[in-house]
């Protein structure tokens, strides 16, 4: 059994001999669709990042390569990023009850609004590094389910 870190180094590898011929990356453009699970409540919204590589991942929208906040209006909810070349990504959502845009936390900042990221990691202690959200995303239409959570 690999551990993550072999896996990642493996979907690094494999991202660089894909990136080799740009006539191949523009074959192997990808669409991203997001479904989101433990949905409960219908107010507010979603809002997502995606990111390319660990830089402000998973806090900041600046560093992220998308981002955007969605109403709650489906049952499912998703959301799809277009026309994404090969590569390792990740995603960061959170459920904005008060639409403020920002995930909310107490006076010792643990998020007082469910949270969710690619791959759904374990949350220990803190927010998941971007190995432990990473999804590889080649092929025409990758589709993944996030499960939104609260810090227990």
């Amino acid at each position: 059994m690999k551990c993550r870190s072999q896996i990642s180094a493996s979907l690094v590898f494999l991202v660089g001999i894909l990136g080799i011929s740009g006539s191949v990356n523009a074959n192997l453009m990808s669409d991203l669709t997001i479904e989101i699970a433990g949905l409960e409540e219908r107010r507010g919204q979603l809002c997502f990042s995606l990111f390319s590589s660990s830089r402000g991942f998973p806090d900041s929208k600046k560093d992220a390569i998308e981002s955007e906040c969605i109403k709650i209006t489906d049952n499912p909810m998703r959301v799809k990023f277009n026309n994404l070349p090969p590569k390792i990504y990740a995603v960061a959502v959170f459920l904005d009850h008060n639409e403020d845009g920002e995930l909310n936390r107490n006076f010792l900042g643990i998020p007082t609004e469910k949270f969710g990221f690619s791959s759904n990691p374990i949350i220990k202690n803190g927010p998941p590094k971007f190995g432990e959200s990473a999804i590889l995303v080649v092929g025409k239409n990758i589709n993944i389910k996030i499960k939104l959570q609260y810090v227990l």
